[in-house]
């Protein structure tokens, strides 16, 4: 089975722009960036809720637990959220109505509901045909996380853990190698 195609960074940029210029602009931009930055299942973005990465003050956590009938594993796990993203989170919350106790989807729907994760995967096809990424699917903002983790040297066990996989070769299957990687790895020796 062919595997949903990890976008470059102008690749990356483009679908963030064009996100900017379409209806639904800033849920569509969030969609994106929680599966790029946090490694999220397309699943598990379409479950998550305000209430989990906001904290008592209405500011966004750095981390956050997905429940284990949330995860495709059936296990919790933490997630942790960079700077970009909790920036993003920010940004976004402002434009949005929100109250702090309630589950309330952070993507939502036009019918102001969550998505099924069904829905949400052909959204994301959507966005990715618009901005002329081909090959792209839900699953390549997590194949994304996971690849520029493993070019920047973190070690496979944390990136496992980050990816709620329970196997290091189940990890090691979503890192993209490119031909100039291999030469430039050769070229260290």
């Amino acid at each position: 089975m062919k595997q949903a195609h990890v976008l470059s960074e102008h690749e990356l940029r483009r679908v963030l722009h064009m996100c900017t210029t379409s209806k639904h602009g800033d849920r569509n931009r969030m969609a994106v960036l929680l599966s790029h930055h946090a490694g999220l299942r397309v699943g598990e973005i379409a479950s998550l809720t305000w209430d989990q990465v906001l904290d008592v003050n209405r500011e966004i956590r750095r981390s956050f637990y997905l429940l284990a009938a949330k995860t495709k594993a059936g296990e919790a796990r933490e997630v942790f959220l960079n700077g970009v993203l909790r920036r993003e989170l920010t940004r976004f919350l402002d434009g949005q109505r929100v109250q702090a106790a309630k589950p309330a989807p952070i993507i939502r729907s036009q019918k102001n509901g969550a998505f099924s994760a069904n829905s949400l995967c052909q959204l994301f096809a959507r966005i990715y045909r618009h901005a002329g990424v081909t090959g792209a699917t839900s699953h390549s903002g997590r194949r994304w996380f996971i690849t520029n983790l493993a070019h920047k040297g973190v070690s496979p066990k944390v990136i496992m853990e980050l990816a709620g996989h329970k196997q290091l070769t189940t990890t090691q299957r979503y890192i993209e190698v490119t031909g100039d990687m291999k030469s430039k790895a050769v070229g260290l020796l």
